[in-house]
């Protein structure tokens, strides 16, 4: 057999770390973004601008077995989501039919925040999504698009990506973060490497021949309330002093189950902010 092919669309965090996994795995993997010398090493570069209409130079010209769509906004309001998400899917799609190339899959990278849920109520695959702000709503649009593609897809939502880089909760609770303890506000995490360990996953259960569902959603084992994970990382960390006034956020309240995504034989490596955090902090990942 062969070894498949994957074009990884705006191949940066995310995208880099599951081109590292499948170039492991034998895959041939071209990842498409404007600056390809900071692909990781054996990733056929694509140089091009989702914003643009105009198909990049280095297309590939062969066929193509899967495209990931994993896009981040560059500019964060409701013209840079349309832009990254709508519009950019509109023109690889685009691309990919001038080019006679019709991918067995496509894998677009969606987030949690399409649902609204406030209460802590459980959310699964099944759950109403009916975004109220421009985010979710343009997620759910640039989804309905792919669902629309002709191209069999799947839609991954992840929850909230932690890992190197993308340490803000630690910065904040370094100088002294406090948050509401009741009502408790549950938070829904997944660690980088899982994110991308998730997708590798999906890809490598469909070329296998499993059936997907058309929605998966990425999150750790186990949400919890964000008073909950401020107070561990506090004790981890030393530190002992604190704001006075506890801040709310704004942001809904859900626990989001990865119940599907396990039923077909995926397990996060981090199943917990616990392990996830000791790992960055202990400079394991």
């Amino acid at each position: 057999m062969s070894a498949p092919s994957v074009l990884i669309a705006g191949c940066g965090d995310v995208g880099s770390r599951l081109a590292t996994q499948l170039l492991g795995q034998g895959w041939r993997v071209h990842g498409l973004r404007r600056s390809i010398a900071r692909l990781p090493e054996g990733v056929v570069g694509v140089a091009g601008d989702l914003f643009a209409e105009q198909r990049p130079d280095t297309w590939p010209s062969g066929p193509l077995d899967y495209l990931v769509y994993c896009a981040a906004a560059t500019d964060h309001d409701e013209a840079g989501y349309r832009a990254a998400y709508v519009e950019g899917l509109r023109h690889v799609l685009s691309w990919l039919r001038q080019s006679g190339q019709r991918p067995r899959r496509l894998l677009f990278v969606s987030s949690s925040s399409v649902y609204v849920q406030q209460a802590g109520e459980w959310v699964d695959e099944t759950s109403p999504a009916e975004a109220e702000g421009y985010s979710g709503r343009l997620m759910l649009e640039a989804e309905q698009m792919a669902l629309d593609s002709g191209i069999p897809a799947t839609r991954v939502r992840l929850t909230g990506i932690y890992g190197p880089g993308r340490e803000w909760l630690l910065t904040q609770v370094r100088r002294g973060y406090r948050v509401v303890v009741e009502p408790p506000l549950y938070a829904n995490r997944i660690h980088v490497d899982d994110a991308a360990g998730l997708l590798a996953f999906l890809l490598q259960a469909d070329r296998a021949g499993q059936a997907l569902e058309d929605c998966y959603i990425g999150v750790d084992d186990a949400p919890a309330p964000l008073a909950e994970v401020v107070g561990w990382l506090r004790e981890y960390l030393g530190v002992t002093e604190w704001a006075e006034d506890a801040s709310v956020r704004r942001t809904g309240s859900k626990r989001c189950s990865n119940a599907r995504a396990r039923a077909l034989g995926w397990a996060p490596r981090y199943p917990s902010f616990r392990e996830g955090y000791a790992a960055i902090l202990e400079g394991r990942c």
